[in-house]
């Protein structure tokens, strides 16, 4: 029974709670508290140092400054740190090699939280002898601050230690069995998280070896898998590179737990070294070279099937009590999981890449005066294979080849089947010599015939393609498209114009479908991109904010043509190569395929050069009687030739004055309008040159029309609007021409 107060006092004694007025002790009476100074303190003498009181209660007292880098510790705590009892400084690195890794990871972590919340910051750490074995645990407790000068964090505390039985014993774990508990609980949510999101085995086995188990974590993992009759080691961890040697390739018949657990599925747990030397004699001199105390083996099984074996080494004794082996089994059938995961994921990899390698072909060999680059990366996602493509055929006579790029509806392996045989039927067809809009009907009628005929809605599938056939020698280039995104030309000085072409439906849809042919010339020193519509439509982008993405890319790059393939790649998904798998490739939300053609030449890309300032900018463009809307199509290509001239009103003049000369051939002869646009000079003192040829004889005339009539103002126009102007005759037919000066805005700005 516990004393009350002395009676009649009144006081309350040393230890017991204050008094509030007007009434006794606010809590139960407590006995004072005795101490080997409590005489000194009743007589008056001086108070012993604080140092001496915290000697006399085991508990020592330590300083740590960041800024330093030093660890200072009195005479006990240095005592229970492991180091002679007497005053001494340490470095960050000295102090950790004292305690266990984990806990100086979470010692830091405490007192920045600590810091911010402005509490007191407590931890348990476990001291570590050189053998790395715990040899106590105690208990700090500081009030750390942060300097905010210095960036630092001064820690000043306090160390004790923990009285109650060391971690791994099951009077340590009865003491705290609710802590345990909610310990385990929080463990295996966190396990169950990291090794869901392991990626591959290399994943799995890192998130394997940072597990730390509340109470008794191990110090040497290791994971067993099978080939064939013998065990393999899939890696390990707590152990030096060599010490798998003895272990690697051992036969299942093997007197060896890990064999064990693989020929019966059940776990073996091993307490003590007796245990082990007593079960398994003949491997146990293997095993007693790391100097551990208990083992676990355990099976990693996945629908029933066990595919290995998990070792969990301790170098103290672990008696592996229901709750321990509990968690135990868990993590083993999560490590399952996880392995299997990964294991599937790379053989999945393994397969499509090696799928979509066989499928994408290597460019051709070199062609004089020209350079091809390309670049294919997959969807993220599901078996990251789909249905864009590229190939580059060699042609028959003289030295032609052709380009192609498509694009078969889907991302699945329906999809990237219809794309193999869909490429290798265009091959053929060009092979036989046919023009670019023969291979593209024929390639039509074929995919329908493959597709349309099947009853199964999901097979009727379409493609994107664009054809293009390239004369080397003169840089001609004959283009039929089939629902494809148009190709673009980069110039020589960086601009880059979108070529608009004649186009057909996609593959597939119409079997007598008709693929008009469009001829553009590539100049020396000019580059075409074509691509599917996953280099632009990616991040939600439309076609029209992805183009200026993409267009920013190709104007500002200088490097050469496989730097520049990289570059358009690498600015919409991050790092790639020729082929991409794995993280990156799963952030991608669709295919993507790059074609880059080079004429040689300055600015081109595939030298060194690059040509800064233009001499010539040129775009050419056929109108017919029977397509007026190539109207718009003409205006659009002359705004992007002179996206850098510095006056406005001339552009819109220039615009404005080519729509007049396009539409009276229209209206006023049978033939079709040509449009050749050429900007010359250097920066500052460049001509723009408009000019328009028919094959009429009719040469127009100015004339003054009445205020209501209807034509006869677009000479009018030139006459108020051009620098200069001028209607050439020609053997057949005629050509009206205009000019503006860059310096004549510049003069009219002044």
């Amino acid at each position: 029974m516990v004393p009350g107060p002395p009676k009649g006092t009144g006081r309350p004694t040393i230890g017991s709670p204050p008094l509030i007025a007007g009434r006794g002790p606010r809590h139960r009476w407590q006995p004072p508290i005795t101490s080997p100074y409590s005489g000194a303190m009743r007589t008056g003498e001086p108070l012993p140092a604080v140092g001496d009181v915290l000697a006399a209660l085991a508990t020592g007292l330590w300083h740590w400054d960041t800024a330093t880098g030093q660890v200072t510790v009195d005479a006990e705590a240095a005592r229970l740190l492991g180091l002679p009892a007497e005053p001494t400084t340490l470095t960050e690195v000295q102090a950790r090699a004292r305690m266990h890794a984990v806990d100086w990871n979470e010692i830091t972590g405490v007192i920045q939280l600590a810091v911010a919340e402005g509490t007191l910051a407590e931890v348990r750490i476990r001291i570590m002898d050189e053998q790395n074995r715990v040899v106590r645990v105690v208990r700090s407790r500081s009030n750390p601050s942060y300097d905010a000068e210095r960036r630092a964090f001064v820690l000043i505390g306090t160390l004790q230690e923990v009285t109650e039985p060391s971690p791994g014993t099951p009077a340590g774990r009865s003491a705290i069995t609710g802590d345990w508990r909610r310990s385990r609980e929080a463990f295996l949510l966190d396990a169950g998280r990291a090794l869901a999101e392991a990626r591959s085995t290399e994943e799995v086995l890192r998130v394997a070896a940072g597990l730390s188990m509340p109470g008794f974590s191990p110090d040497g993992l290791a994971v067993f898998g099978v080939e064939g009759d013998r065990l393999k080691i899939i890696g390990h961890h707590g152990q030096q590179p060599g010490d798998e040697g003895p272990f690697s390739h051992m036969a299942l018949e093997t007197d060896y737990p890990a064999a064990e657990v693989v020929r019966t599925g059940r776990a073996v747990y091993l307490s003590t070294p007796e245990q082990y030397r007593s079960r398994y004699p003949v491997t146990w001199p293997l095993a007693a070279n790391f100097g551990r105390q208990s083992w676990a083996f355990l099976p990693l099984t996945v629908a029933g099937r066990t595919m290995g074996a998990w070792m969990a080494a301790f170098a103290y004794p672990v008696a592996f009590t229901p709750d321990e082996r509990s968690v135990l089994t868990t993590v083993a059938r999560m490590l399952a999981q996880a392995l299997s995961r990964a294991e599937a994921a790379e053989s999945a990899r393994e397969l499509t890449d090696g799928l979509q390698r066989s499928m994408l072909p290597k460019l051709g060999p070199e062609i004089p005066g020209m350079s091809v680059a390309a670049r294919y990366v997959p969807t993220g996602g599901g078996l990251q294979v789909g249905g864009d493509w590229y190939d580059m055929i060699p042609l028959p006579g003289g030295g032609r080849f052709a380009l192609v790029i498509g694009d078969v509806q889907g991302h699945d392996v329906h999809a990237a089947g219809l794309m193999g045989q869909l490429r290798i039927a265009l091959r053929a067809y060009a092979s036989e010599g046919h023009r670019p809009d023969a291979v593209l009907s024929r390639a039509s009628r074929f995919l329908h015939g493959m597709t349309y005929d099947s009853d199964d809605p999901a097979d009727q599938r379409f493609a994107t393609c664009l054809y293009v056939e390239v004369d080397p020698a003169t840089g001609r280039l004959d283009i039929a498209r089939a629902g494809h995104p148009d190709p673009a030309i980069r110039m020589a000085d960086g601009t880059v114009l979108v070529r608009r072409t004649d186009g057909g439906l996609p593959l597939g849809i119409d079997p007598d479908a008709d693929y008009p042919t469009t001829r553009l010339t590539l100049e020396p020193g000019e580059t075409m991109m074509v691509c599917t519509d996953g280099l632009i439509e990616t991040g939600g982008h439309d076609l029209e904010t992805g183009w200026q993405r993409v267009r920013t890319i190709l104007e500002e790059h200088k490097g050469d043509l496989e730097e520049l393939a990289d570059a358009l790649v690498q600015a919409v998904h991050g790092p790639s190569s020729h082929h991409t798998t794995g993280p990156l490739a799963d952030r991608r939300e669709d295919d993507i395929a790059v074609l880059l053609l080079c004429r040689e030449g300055e600015g081109c890309g595939c030298g060194d050069t690059v040509v800064t300032t233009p001499r010539i900018r040129r775009t050419m463009l056929s109108v017919a009687q029977a397509e007026p809307e190539r109207v718009a199509v003409a205006r659009q290509h002359l705004k992007e030739l002179l996206h850098d001239w510095p006056s406005q009103d001339q552009v819109d003049s220039a615009v404005l004055l080519l729509s007049e000369m396009l539409t009276n051939v229209l209206v006023h002869t049978d033939a079709d309008a040509l449009l050749l646009a050429e900007v010359r000079g250097e920066q500052g003192s460049r001509r723009m040159h408009v000019k328009v040829t028919d094959t009429s004889d009719d040469l127009p005339h100015v004339r003054r029309p009445g205020e209501l009539a209807s034509s006869g103002r677009g000479l009018v126009l030139i006459e108020l609007l051009a620098d200069t102007w001028g209607v050439d005759p020609q053997g057949e037919g005629k050509s009206i021409w205009f000019e503006l000066y860059e310096s004549t805005a510049a003069d009219a700005s002044e």
